[in-house]
Formats: C-alpha cells, sequence, structure tokens
C-alpha cells in the first residue's frame, strides 16, 4: 500500500497523538506516585515533546492543504480565462464570418 505524503503526514500525527494521550492517561493513573525525581522529568518530557510533534504535524498539513488549494485555485483560474478567451475568439470568428462585422449590416 503507496501512501501519499499527505496520508503519511496524517497517519504520523495521528500515531504521535495517540501515544502521547496513552501515555498521560497511563502516567496520571498507574504510575503517579511511583516515579523517581528523574524519571518523571523524563517520562513528561517525553510526553511534551510527543504532543509538540503532533502539533508541528498538524501545522505542516495545514501548510500543504493551503498550498494544493492555492495552486487548484490558479489552475481553475487559468483555465476559466482561456475558455473564456476561447469562446470571446469562437463569437468573434462567428461575427466576421457572418458578414456582420464592424462595417457591416
Amino acid at each position: 500500500m503507496d501512501l501519499g505524503p499527505t496520508a503519511r503526514r496524517r497517519w504520523f500525527g495521528a500515531i504521535v497523538l495517540a501515544v502521547a494521550l496513552l501515555m498521560l492517561i497511563f502516567g496520571e493513573t498507574v504510575l503517579k506516585g511511583k516515579m523517581s525525581d528523574v524519571a518523571f522529568v523524563v517520562y513528561w518530557l517525553a510526553c511534551f515533546v510527543l504532543t509538540t510533534l503532533a502539533i508541528v504535524t498538524a501545522f505542516r498539513d495545514v501548510k500543504a492543504v493551503q498550498n494544493r488549494v492555492r495552486s487548484e485555485q490558479r489552475t481553475l483560474l487559468e483555465s476559466t480565462l482561456k475558455d473564456i478567451e476561447s469562446e470571446a475568439r469562437n463569437r468573434r470568428d462567428q461575427t466576421k464570418g457572418n458578414g456582420r462585422g464592424r462595417g457591416g449590416i
């Protein structure tokens, strides 16, 4: 199964966030009061790093979506302008072909 960059980014963010959530739940229930001071700091620092990583991944995803939307809007605008130009040429050619040019009746 070949995932695109968007799917990989979203899966990565979801997994990192899920691990951080599990660490939060586990740390507040099972491990509460059972860790030494150093282990406590390291554990919650790891949870914080995972949460930060999930947030950064979410922001990168938003930026990628914005770039894709901007590109699609630009492509749509260019396509629409080409269609309008083509229709204008066709109308101009039809009016010239019917003898109803600028000076005609």
